[in-house]
């Protein structure tokens, strides 16, 4: 049996529009599906109908997966009054008013964002109980340190909390530069653990979470839907 969804609130997830305005519209006859004029708010379209508004025709869609490569400066939220949100990438992406983002990455760091509407598969990967690791790049302000490396390892107990991190997992690239492997999302985390063991974080670069990685060929800000084996890795 296809999936169904009511008409007004395909409208307004479509095309950035209230609820109530979707109503209106529709009973003016001002919404058609299937090449059909359609009044009544609560009629349920079926995955594959097309659905024309103000001049534009959207296919009703399924559950939608994406990756983002998020760059710096645009915050991980769907409305925010100071600065950019990262959805201001995807706004081509019929649907994308019903998505959210899969955990947060703070304001200047870049990388992997995973994007959907689909709660049941993103608390799969963001419930601390699943323990997913995900995995930085680190630039460091100063050389890589034995001291850093192992304190990391072993867990580091960060000022205002009551346990230390769990061991995280670090590969060094070169003198300044590490990859981080941590399966917690403490605050700041990654900062706060390289500031405890005195080094500072130049710039922060998430390449993978849990077994899937970021794609090199999308460039900051770019994005691209998720094949079906990708999505089944969670």
């Amino acid at each position: 049996m296809s999936e169904t969804k009511r008409l007004d609130r395909f409208l307004t997830e479509c095309f950035e529009i209230s609820r109530s305005v979707s109503g209106k519209v529709i009973r003016a006859g001002q919404v058609s599906v299937n090449g059909k004029i359609i009044r009544d708010a609560s009629f349920k379209t079926e995955i594959g109908d097309e659905v024309e508004y103000a001049g534009q025709r959207v296919e009703v869609y399924d559950k939608l997966y994406y990756m983002l490569n998020k760059p710096d400066g645009c915050v991980c939220a769907n409305d925010d009054s100071h600065n950019p949100v990262v959805f201001v990438h995807m706004r081509d992406v019929p649907g994308i008013n019903s998505c959210h983002c899969v955990g947060r990455l703070d304001l200047d760091t870049t990388g992997l964002l995973l994007v959907t509407n689909d709660g049941q598969w993103s608390h799969r990967i963001s419930s601390p109980k699943k323990h997913l690791g995900k995995t930085y790049r680190v630039m460091l302000a100063d050389p890589v340190t034995e001291e850093l490396t192992d304190m990391l390892r072993k867990g580091i107990l960060l000022a205002g909390e009551k346990k230390p991190t769990s061991p995280a997992e670090v590969e060094i690239r070169n003198d300044h530069e590490i990859d981080l492997v941590i399966y917690e999302g403490k605050y700041h985390q990654v900062k706060r653990m390289i500031q405890a063991g005195g080094n500072q974080v130049v710039a922060l670069h998430r390449i993978a979470v849990g077994p899937l990685a970021l794609d090199p060929a999308l460039e900051e800000g770019q994005y691209r839907r998720l094949r079906r084996d990708e999505i089944e890795l969670f």
